[in-house]
């Protein structure tokens, strides 16, 4: 059964319409990640994988070696996602999974965003794709909390995600996905190149 079965129309349809993307975008916490909660009770979801690195981004400024927005790489980090709620999570290392990924999220954000009046799921989609774009420095600082947060989970809960795929990463695949915060925040760099060393060392990662 829908849960808008039960919706009861306020008798504005662009009223509700937005009430009704905001229920459909609870569908965010079902969407269960690779990254492990660091107690370790079991896989963090979407929504609180976006509202993480959202608050992330408000305290890394200072790292970003272009100037930012911060507000506006926020808007991008509470959105970067919501097109999982359809095409799912596809996990970093996953060369199948990453093959058709682009596909998947194109459709989803297509009807994901089209339940909202123009204005609004336009402004949601160009956030969007300015995050996937990876171009302008406020879409690179948000795809730097989007490595380093899982990275930090990685590395606090002994590579966890790492080592419970199909085949365990090699250096050289993490430091390429890194590669982001190499060039756009290379002091947080340093602490990176660190912990992938001490990840190779303890086995979670393959040299």
């Amino acid at each position: 059964m829908s849960f808008f079965e039960n919706f009861i129309s306020s008798g504005d349809p662009d009223l509700d319409s937005l009430l009704k993307f905001t229920a459909e975008i609870d569908k965010m916490t079902s969407v269960f990640r690779r990254t492990l909660l660091l107690d370790r009770s079991r896989a963090e979801n979407d929504a609180e994988h976006s509202w993480h690195i959202a608050v992330m981004a408000l305290i890394f400024e200072k790292y970003a070696s272009e100037k930012v927005n911060v507000q506006h790489a926020v808007e991008m980090l509470l959105v970067h996602d919501l097109v999982e709620i359809y095409a799912g999570d596809t996990f970093a290392y996953d060369t199948a999974g990453n093959s058709d990924k682009a596909a998947r999220e194109q459709t989803s954000a297509d009807k994901l965003f089209s339940m909202l009046d123009n204005e609004h799921g336009t402004h949601l989609r160009n956030l969007w794709e300015e995050f996937d774009k990876r171009e302008s420095p406020d879409a690179k600082y948000a795809n730097c909390m989007d490595r380093i947060q899982p990275f930090l989970h990685n590395i606090l809960t002994s590579g966890h995600t790492w080592r419970n795929g199909t085949n365990l990463p090699v250096r050289r695949q993490v430091e390429e996905r890194m590669q982001i915060v190499r060039d756009f925040m290379p002091e947080v760099y340093i602490w990176i190149e660190k912990s992938i060393a001490v990840a190779v060392n303890k086995k979670w990662l393959a040299e």
